[in-house]
């Protein structure tokens, strides 16, 4: 019984989860919308309606962001995120917050980033015991200066959540890359080494010569 019971719940608590997670998904885009529509809801009574229709607030999410999209990625838009900018970095308290949170989205998720492009293998925390890192970049400025030969920046998550971890900077040398994909090594990782990625085309130990002598 129990064995059954085990493999009943292994196969939905994925499917179970998933769902869970998409609905949570679903009910923050709809409270943030239902929010916005509160604030218009005294100049624009009929809209009040639109609250009761469920995932209206993804589709209208959807639609901002790729409406947004298509207008920051031409010359006018960029013109006018320029400014937008320089406004929110007038601001005291403001612009420490804004300008961090930028900064670190820019470099995560631009196309032309170098930020979680590359899982590696490291000794940490103490040499001998190894864990999966990901390249951010390079030591840069002040800290780059006081650094001897090439290094790189690496954030070693935490696991099973990985939105947690330390950032490192070590010699390139102490690097040993790794074929997998950065998917691949966050689902290893999340799993806390249950799910392994499918071993890549790794360099096998060359053979004993039997005729070789010495």
């Amino acid at each position: 019984m129990k064995k059954y019971l085990i493999a009943g719940l292994l196969t939905w608590m994925p499917l179970a989860i998933t769902i869970w997670v998409m609905l949570w998904v679903v009910g923050l885009m709809d409270g943030m919308f239902n929010a916005v529509l509160g604030v218009f809801d005294t100049l624009l009574p009929g809209l009040a309606h639109l609250k009761d229709i469920p995932g209206l607030g993804v589709l209208v999410t959807l639609a901002l962001m790729l409406v947004t999209g298509v207008f920051v990625t031409n010359i006018f838009g960029q013109w006018w995120v320029h400014q937008w900018d320089r406004l929110l970095n007038r601001i005291p308290i403001v612009k420490s917050i804004y300008s961090s949170v930028k900064q670190v989205s820019d470099t995560l998720f631009s196309s032309s980033g170098n930020a979680f492009r590359e899982a590696v293998l490291v000794q940490y925390p103490r040499e001998g015991s190894w864990t999966i890192a990901f390249v951010t970049g390079r030591p840069s400025g002040e800290v780059a200066a006081h650094l001897v030969g090439e290094h790189v920046s690496l954030y070693v998550p935490t696991t099973p959540n990985p939105t947690s971890g330390f950032f490192l900077m070590m010699p390139r040398t102490s690097v040993k890359p790794l074929d997998m994909s950065v998917d691949e090594a966050l689902k290893y990782i999340i799993s806390m080494g249950v799910v392994a990625p499918p071993a890549g085309a790794v360099a096998q130990p060359e053979e004993a010569d039997p005729n070789r002598r010495g």
